[in-house]
């Protein structure tokens, strides 16, 4: 892979949703399907939007650790990325991804307080195409 980068950003942006996983308080992975990021800092840094009240706030307020993986299905290939989660619920994150359109998920707009930003910050990433995985360097 020439850039990987610029690949492994590619499978991001045009997945319509991706899978992030957590650790509940009985130290067990939950996995859950969401929207695709608002935005990207490469592949370094990766922001969703979420419900400050939902079950995944609550397990990486007590355990950052996390999981996102995105998969593209037509070419049988995706990305794994290992890191760490800060829920940001400070206006200028919420503002920072706000969509039009978002009230349908947040009654209040852009200062519900169940508004909340997931900050994730990849420690590791695998690539799997053509039968064969490897790391990728960040």
């Amino acid at each position: 892979m020439r850039d990987a980068e610029k690949t492994i950003g590619n499978i991001i942006d045009k997945q319509s949703i991706c899978y992030i996983s957590s650790i509940d308080k009985d130290g067990f992975p939950n996995t859950k399907a969401m929207l695709k990021p608002r935005k990207r800092n490469g592949i370094k840094e990766i922001f969703l939007t979420t419900n400050t009240s939902s079950l995944k706030v609550e397990s990486f307020k007590n355990n950052s650790k996390a999981c996102l993986y995105f998969c593209d299905r037509r070419f049988y290939r995706g990305v794994m990325i290992k890191g760490i989660v800060e829920i940001l619920e400070d206006q200028d994150s919420k503002d920072m991804i706000w969509k039009d359109g978002d009230e349908m998920y947040y009654s209040q707009g852009r200062t519900d307080p169940d508004y909340c930003v997931i900050k994730f910050t990849s420690l590791s990433v695998r690539y799997y195409s053509q039968f064969k995985s490897k790391d990728v360097e960040l």
